[in-house]
């Protein structure tokens, strides 16, 4: 049994606590929190507390202005962190958090996309090479550092120069539905668009576009498209030449059990492309939505790696290099003019 802690007590941090009550080889011995003691954990009042429950690692679940300082200090003490994304708000930031831990090698970021069953199965046929070296890599639902983390995922790039083109528009949207439930009524409202290309040095090309609210709001298809050499993987669906004069086009195909007379409750069983298993729910049982599945397998791995049992979730590094690029985008959107992302300490 692997005891972890947890600093914050946002809805961000109380998914760590509960899904590691479900899970066998993980327990929060406890959390820091100065103004809350109505939690099913233990709660401490400051750092040092927590610290003497001797947790194998701690994650930091703070306000982006408060993490870097919190990881450093946990570093400097030789404790493990799973930092929340991102790890430093600013360029500044990352690059005065990097030159105090980056080596370390105590802190991982937690970044839990491609942990996700739809990405993690898309990822497992890209790198089997069913549509060729991926040269572009578009994604259209979620924000900054995820996306970014995604596309440089999905393309196989590393931590390197980047030439990054972006516009923001505003258009009027109808706004039904955000975190806190359903708008009554649904508004129309002004809602800004950012479109950006990333061009890694090397090869490859990233499509950024991402909407206000684009995570919560129904209204807006999710896309995600991989274009390789051999053809293109769009959401569920992949096109390839699998033969002279012969392009077949195959569905990614998700199992999806409690629908209509399955009775064996609602939950996701696996995800398949043709006769071959990609992904195969590890919580089955456990009726998890996707978010919750990604988050205790990345408090697994990041257990695995404490232990010496596993390799690192996900370094520092790839953090830091996520928040960079997605810096770049604002910086383009704002100035139109392309914004370079240069050599950087963190590099490959």
């Amino acid at each position: 049994m692997t005891g972890f802690a947890i600093v914050g007590t946002g809805w961000r941090a109380e998914f760590f606590w509960r899904l590691a009550a479900e899970l066998a080889d993980l327990e929060c011995v406890g959390v820091v929190s100065r103004s809350r003691s109505d939690l099913p954990v233990p709660v401490f009042r400051t750092v040092d507390e927590c610290l003497a429950a001797k947790p194998s690692f701690v994650v930091t679940a703070t306000p982006w202005a408060v993490t870097p300082g919190l990881v450093a200090e946990l570093a400097e003490r030789g404790v493990p962190v799973l930092a929340e994304t991102p790890p430093a708000p600013d360029l500044a930031g990352l690059r005065d958090l990097w030159a105090k831990v980056g080596s370390t090698g105590l802190v991982q970021v937690a970044e839990q996309y491609t942990r996700m069953p739809a990405h993690a199965a898309r990822l497992a046929l890209v790198r089997k090479g069913i549509v060729g070296e991926p040269t572009r890599v578009d994604v259209s639902s979620t924000h900054q550092y995820h996306a970014v983390s995604l596309i440089r995922t999905l393309l196989g790039i590393g931590r390197g120069r980047a030439d990054v083109r972006a516009v923001r528009t505003i258009a009027r949207l109808t706004d039904p539905l955000s975190r806190d439930g359903w708008a009554e009524p649904a508004e129309v409202k002004d809602a800004t668009t950012i479109i950006a290309t990333i061009e890694f040095d090397g090869g490859g090309l990233g499509v950024y576009d991402f909407t206000d609210n684009q995570w919560h709001n129904q209204l807006l298809m999710r896309r995600l498209l991989v274009r390789g050499t051999l053809g293109e993987l769009r959401d569920n669906e992949v096109v390839r030449l699998t033969a002279p004069k012969t392009i077949a086009r195959t569905e990614i195909v998700r199992r999806q059990t409690g629908y209509d007379l399955d009775l064996d409750g609602f939950d996701t069983d696996h995800i398949t492309f043709g006769d071959e298993v990609l992904y195969r729910n590890p919580y089955q049982g456990k009726r998890w939505n996707d978010e919750e599945i990604a988050i205790a397998t990345l408090l697994q791995d990041m257990g695995s790696w404490v232990r010496g049992d596993g390799p690192e979730p996900y370094p520092l590094a790839d953090g830091i290099q996520d928040h960079r690029i997605a810096l770049a985008i604002e910086e383009a959107a704002d100035s139109g003019l392309a914004a370079r992302v240069d050599d950087e300490p963190w590099h490959d």
